[in-house]
């Protein structure tokens, strides 16, 4: 059998799927890697990652891993200043990459490039052609997580987070305009950015997330972690990441107070990779626990009273939401963190925005078990009709003609 070569380039190694864009980039290349031989080009920001290497080369037929250099950022960054270049993307351009990318290209006729993240779109770009297919995964707005940003700052902090929306945005744009298939994580991203790229946007289209429902299932045979006070309010993610930051540190100064004057044993858990200077300070409060990365979050989802996502910048689907209503669990977000989820607020998740309301919803579920109970349910339900990744990868087989390819192979 014949498999047809595609290039799959990923910002950041798509293995292990161990955090929100990892996850989406695994589940894709791991469905695509079935159907066609894949030539994996990605950069690793954790060292750690590197010995991930093997296994990758067990799913794809050649894999490039090259490691971000942390000292050569300022460079990067002052040559992207230099060429009114997005500062994020700049980040990312590296000569070894693009000569490998070349030279793969060539050497292997590969005629399909799947891009994840807007970061690694300038390798692509250089290779455009009418008889090369191009897709393009933004899987969020980035821009707009950075026009967020800038409104949330004051000063200088608050200038360039707005030059890297306005400069981004333009790039997104132009991505969109040369790439034959633009995807993003749900149909509300999709939307905007249509709206936003105007006739650039000339083929958009929603590749929604899923979750491994056996995996993260009530039913897994797991034991829950033995976490101290009662409630327990469980928030995992990323805890290097602004957004999670910024939920973490909300919650504790505004929510978590309100919670614990109806419940003083109330104990909060931020569960998550490298926290931040910010995120650790938040251990000093009481009731407050932070784990640092952990081996498995499902144990800690097990054991969790509530699973809340404060979370007040985002773009796109939370990965963190999807888990927690698979491991039907109880879960309060607010309204940022819910956008783009499928699902009913008041019946399969709760949803608030206001500090007062957060907490008094958090409050309603532990006062009524049963409550908590049923939407639980509910929200492993919805999940389990919505999320699974095979119904929703499927889409890739038409986007690439992996479908016509394996006809053709047979």
């Amino acid at each position: 059998m014949i498999m047809p070569n595609i290039l799959f380039l990923a910002h950041r190694i798509p293995y292990p799927p161990d955090k929100g864009d990892k996850i989406r980039s695994w589940n894709i290349l791991r469905h695509i890697a079935a159907g066609a031989d894949v030539h994996l080009g990605a950069f690793v920001d954790d060292p750690d990652d590197m010995q991930h290497a093997a296994f990758l080369k067990t799913v794809c037929k050649s894999v490039k891993l090259i490691g971000l250099d942390k000292s050569d950022r300022l460079k990067r960054a002052w040559k992207g200043w230099r060429q009114n270049m997005p500062l994020s993307v700049a980040l990312f351009s590296d000569p070894v990459m693009k000569q490998w990318v070349s030279s793969t290209i060539k050497a292997n006729k590969i005629d399909r490039i799947f891009v994840f993240s807007s970061q690694m779109a300038p390798y692509a770009l250089d290779h455009t052609s009418q008889e090369r297919r191009i897709v393009m995964d933004f899987v969020d707005i980035d821009s707009d997580k950075f026009r967020q940003y800038a409104a949330d700052e004051k000063g200088l902090k608050s200038w360039l987070y707005a030059r890297e929306a306005k400069t981004l945005a333009d790039f997104e744009k132009q991505v969109a305009r040369h790439v034959d298939l633009s995807l993003f994580v749900s149909d509300a991203e999709t939307a905007m950015f249509k709206k936003l790229a105007g006739s650039y946007g000339h083929s958009v289209d929603a590749l929604h997330n899923g979750v491994d429902l056996e995996y993260f299932s009530p039913d897994a045979a797991l034991e829950p972690v033995s976490m101290a006070g009662s409630p327990k309010l469980v928030f995992t993610g990323a805890m290097d990441y602004r957004p999670n930051i910024d939920a973490a540190q909300w919650f504790v100064s505004d929510v978590l107070p309100r919670v614990r004057q109806q419940h003083p044993g109330a104990c909060f858990y931020i569960v998550g990779s490298k926290p931040s200077p910010d995120v650790m300070k938040l251990e000093d409060i009481d009731g407050v626990t932070v784990t640092g990365r952990v081996p498995d979050v499902r144990p800690y989802l097990a054991a969790a009273d509530v699973s809340v996502a404060p979370v007040r910048i985002a773009r796109g689907v939370q990965n963190k939401v999807l888990e927690a209503m698979a491991m039907g669990k109880a879960v309060v977000a607010t309204e940022a963190a819910f956008s783009g989820i499928d699902a009913v607020p008041g019946r399969d998740l709760l949803v608030e925005d206001s500090a007062e309301a957060f907490a008094a919803a958090i409050d309603s579920l532990i006062h009524d078990p049963k409550r908590a109970d049923a939407c639980g349910a509910a929200a492993r339900r919805r999940v389990v009709e919505g999320y699974s990744w095979a119904s929703q990868l499927s889409k890739l087989d038409g986007f690439l003609g992996l479908d016509m390819a394996k006809e053709d192979a047979a």
